[in-house]
């Protein structure tokens, strides 16, 4: 079970230090096994770097441990973070949660409607009025005895699994096969991990060896590009966004509860209040700070310098971010750029790269709360006990989309600047695994969090953080994308929102029979087999485009028609000054194609998007060309 391992080490409770291994062996393996004994030592003497820099300032390492949580307590703040607190008997709006609910897998309304017989059993026993019963609303059942009944009455093999993995959680032995390291294997993201692992149940799962510590015998992940392309974190607009976390926490529930794992949070901490402006201060804080001097900071400016710093004189050095600075040095440069950081007036090129590198984990490490959340913190570590490579990336995935936006952007950029690092291994001696290694602690481990070890957890626990770090490393790419399933459930969202439901709890279930139809029934209009629509450009041009789609058209297709019409045929321009010029002809890069409205709030689309798809999915939106905000302006 998850619930039994918490990864973060308390910093006065060191666990013993493995052996170095010896440096000359004749066999493959041992030398194998001596590069990875080596690599685990750099784990450890960053966990001895942490403590001394903690004793040296008499750091208090540990806080109290958390309140243990009554019997159904953890279900009812799921239920609340899920968007569904309504259904705890709290007032809210029957519409939300039926919205919500009417958007679900079957596999995420089993998981709501576990932890909802969970908290009802707990109120009952308590002898407190009991909550909404969803089981009509849902139209399946998920406890263990209704699971049961659904199974007698229904041939639906998904509902045989789920009872299945009811009753063989607790001992089930997953069945593995070693993946071919350096393969390319399929990512699939329009169907839900869960779902998706509901099918497998009964299979086999494909086991990665860990026993490769560098990137290169890594298992390659391809998404593949539906006909609606691939939505990145950054493409949906922030309202859309905000729908993302609750969805997200909804699946890797669901996908936990397949896989037979409890998905354990921690309560979020009280976070205390600082004297500083720097170090140690909350990211939401700093990030306000930093607003008011350049609006739109999505980074705080401190890490933005410290890792431009280290990019420019550091990535070549050997040994960054493992060789440890001086620690007098740099709690000295602490106090001086706490000084004089925001007056530009602190001497970045006198300081040496070591002591850069040992400020950036410090400025992690003393974060009031871990960079990982103090919520979600036990859920990143316990991934490296989900047995299958895919299905771990897949539960990062959804972790990552459920981090605060503030906490998101930081941490891409820190393993941004991370794979750079990976990058120049030849010149700084620092492969993916040593730098994991280094950064896993740092990440890891946080003196605001209750820290339990089991005895004899120590070398799994090490090795399975730093793990973690390499995966979000390698593959961070895929992990910053956003399901195609998560999004087609926001689109539910917003289209079931903007319908003028009224609600009468007699007409609940027939509502949610309506509303599944509607999901699936096929438009109309998706017959047809051309579509003429208009694509705007008001920043650039007072008139609109006409294009004539069909099936073949792509968003990199309307973009050369536009930047064709935009060269030739001397359309009213808006501005011309700046435009970005390639070879004389407008650079296709510069120019992006975004759908407004509709079911969706803002959305910039994959370049191999086909519109006339998009189109069918949402016909009522506007076709909006804008510039890439990451070129230079136009204007």
């Amino acid at each position: 079970s998850l619930s039994t391992r918490h990864c973060p080490w308390k910093m006065n409770q060191l666990p013993p230090k493995r052996p170095v291994a010896s440096p000359v062996s004749e066999s493959t393996n041992s030398r194998g096994e001596a590069l990875d004994s080596l690599s685990m030592d750099s784990f450890w003497l960053e966990v001895e770097n942490i403590k001394q820099s903690a004793e040296a300032e008499q750091e208090e390492c540990s806080l109290a441990d958390v309140k243990t949580q009554e019997e159904g307590e953890a279900e009812a703040e799921w239920l609340q973070d899920a968007g569904l607190s309504e259904l705890l008997g709290e007032p809210g709006s029957d519409k939300d949660n039926l919205v919500l609910l009417s958007t679900l897998t079957r596999t995420q309304a089993a998981a709501v409607q576990r932890r909802l017989d969970t908290y009802s059993r707990s109120r009952r026993r308590r002898n407190k009025h009991p909550v909404r019963d969803v089981r009509d609303i849902f139209g399946v059942a998920a406890s263990e005895d209704t699971a049961a009944e659904k199974a007698e009455s229904s041939p639906d093999p998904l509902w045989h699994n789920l009872r299945t993995s009811n009753t063989q959680r607790k001992t089930q032995d997953y069945s593995c096969t070693v993946r071919n390291p350096g393969k390319e294997e399929v990512f699939n993201m329009d169907v839900a991990y869960s779902e998706q692992a509901a099918v497998l149940l009964k299979g086999s799962f494909l086991s990665e060896s860990r026993k490769s510590k560098d990137g290169n015998g890594l298992t390659r992940f391809k998404i593949p590009k539906g006909r609606l392309g691939v939505t990145r974190i950054g493409d949906l607009s922030a309202q859309d966004m905000k729908k993302i976390p609750t969805l997200a926490l909804i699946e890797l529930t669901a996908l936990c509860d397949i896989l037979g794992f409890e998905l354990k949070r921690n309560k979020a901490a009280k976070l205390k209040t600082t004297e500083k402006r720097l170090f140690g201060v909350p990211l939401n804080t700093l990030l306000e700070n930093d607003q008011k001097l350049l609006p739109n900071t999505k980074v705080p400016l401190l890490l933005q310098a410290l890792l431009s710093c280290l990019e420019k004189r550091g990535l070549e050095t050997e040994g960054i971010l493992r060789v440890s600075g001086s620690q007098t040095r740099i709690k000295s440069l602490e106090q001086k750029l706490e000084r004089d950081f925001y007056s530009g007036l602190f001497r970045w090129d006198e300081v040496h790269q070591n002591d850069v590198s040992g400020l950036l984990k410090r400025f992690i490490r003393e974060l009031p709360a871990p960079l990982l959340t103090a919520e979600y913190l036990p859920a990143f570590a316990a991934v490296q006990n989900i047995p299958d490579l895919k299905q771990r990336l897949q539960a990062l995935n959804l972790l990552i989309l459920i981090l605060p936006e503030s906490n998101r952007n930081t941490l891409k950029a820190l393993l941004e600047f991370l794979s750079k690092v990976v990058a120049r291994e030849n010149n700084n001696k620092m492969n993916l695994w040593n730098v994991s290694t280094v950064m896993a602690p740092n990440l890891f481990m946080h003196k605001g969090l209750p820290n339990k070890i089991p005895e004899g957890k120590e070398k799994q626990l090490a090795e399975g953080a730093a793990d973690v770090v390499r995966m979000m490393i390698h593959y961070q790419d895929l992990l910053w994308t956003v399901s195609s399933f998560l999004v087609a459930q926001v689109r539910k969202l917003n289209e079931s929102n903007n319908k003028r439901y009224q609600f009468c709890d007699k007409r609940i279930k027939n509502l949610l029979r309506k509303i599944h139809a509607d999901k699936d029934k096929v438009e109309k209009n998706q017959g047809e087999p051309s579509k003429i629509v208009k694509v705007h450009a008001s920043l650039l041009l007072k008139d609109s485009l006409e294009v004539h789609l069909n099936n073949a058209t792509r968003v990199a297709d309307v973009l050369r028609q536009f930047q064709k019409n935009l060269c030739q045929n001397g359309w009213n321009i808006v501005n011309t000054v700046n435009l970005l010029k390639c070879n004389n002809s407008t650079e296709c890069t510069n120019l992006l194609l975004y759908e407004v409205g509709g079911n969706i709030g803002e959305h910039c689309l994959d370049p191999d998007t086909y519109l006339l798809d998009l189109y069918h999915i949402n016909p009522h939106a506007e076709w909006i060309i804008k510039q890439n905000p990451s070129y230079p302006r136009m204007f």
